[in-house]
């Protein structure tokens, strides 16, 4: 890839964004209100209407949301999944959340496929790529899809950074895209599940979900960092 494609890149991150600050300035700005009158019965239901009444506008708004956090990674996702949960529910905020994935997921492998490893520097520090693409963790083409399996299923590991990554791997496309998708389970499930129960009124349901989310994003988190340490040194 040449300077001046690098360049088309980065202007590209720019208007990504660009692209988010204003969808959360959109999404904040409308629903703002409601989130203030969630502790009331009126409240909730009053959100819920608002949400019913927005149609497929308010799908897709989340829907580019999802796709612009996992194209540019300058927010968690936790965030836009526990918005999904109160938006749709449950259930149905676990679905947007997935049909985003897979779609993020499907572009950025292409692009790296593409334009290699520069496309990805573009996101990333060089370095960064380059341990993680030297570990011992990736050079055994037979345990790549197992530890990418695991590093999506953990709360708390880099899975953005993964999905980058995985253009670089000897793996097939579409089984890529059914770990990059579904083994965000655990994550998603229990962040709409709260967001699903703070418009219900059930705030200690909430409550305690993250609490569990996060105990084990960090312990994943931890595992994963002291993982990755043991195999610098190893190196």
């Amino acid at each position: 890839m040449d300077e001046q494609n690098t360049k088309k890149f980065k202007i590209i991150k720019i208007i990504l964004f660009i692209l988010t600050l204003v969808l959360i300035t959109a999404i904040t700005i409308k629903l703002f209100p409601l989130f203030t009158n969630l502790g009331t019965s009126e409240g909730q239901l009053k959100f819920k209407e608002e949400i019913a009444n927005s149609g497929p506008n308010g799908v897709f708004m989340l829907l580019g949301l999802q796709l612009l956090q996992i194209l540019i990674p300058v927010l968690p996702g936790e965030p836009i999944e526990f918005l999904a949960g109160m938006c749709y529910g449950t259930i149905g905020g676990m679905f947007i959340i997935f049909l985003g994935a897979f779609l993020s997921s499907f572009i950025i492998f292409y692009c790296v496929r593409k334009f290699g490893r520069n496309f990805i520097h573009t996101f990333f520090g060089k370095d960064k790529i380059e341990k993680l693409e030297n570990s011992k963790w990736f050079s055994n083409p037979e345990k790549i899809e197992l530890i990418l399996f695991i590093a999506f299923l953990i709360p708390g590991t880099p899975k953005d950074l993964f999905v980058y990554i995985a253009g670089l791997l000897p793996i097939k496309p579409y089984r890529f895209f059914l770990i990059s998708t579904f083994c965000r389970f655990p994550s998603v499930i229990s962040s709409t599940f709260a967001g699903s129960n703070v418009v219900d009124g059930n705030w200690w349901l909430s409550i305690v979900s993250y609490i569990v989310t996060f105990s084990i994003s960090g312990l994943g988190l931890y595992i994963y960092n002291l993982k990755m340490k043991t195999k610098k040194g190893a190196q």
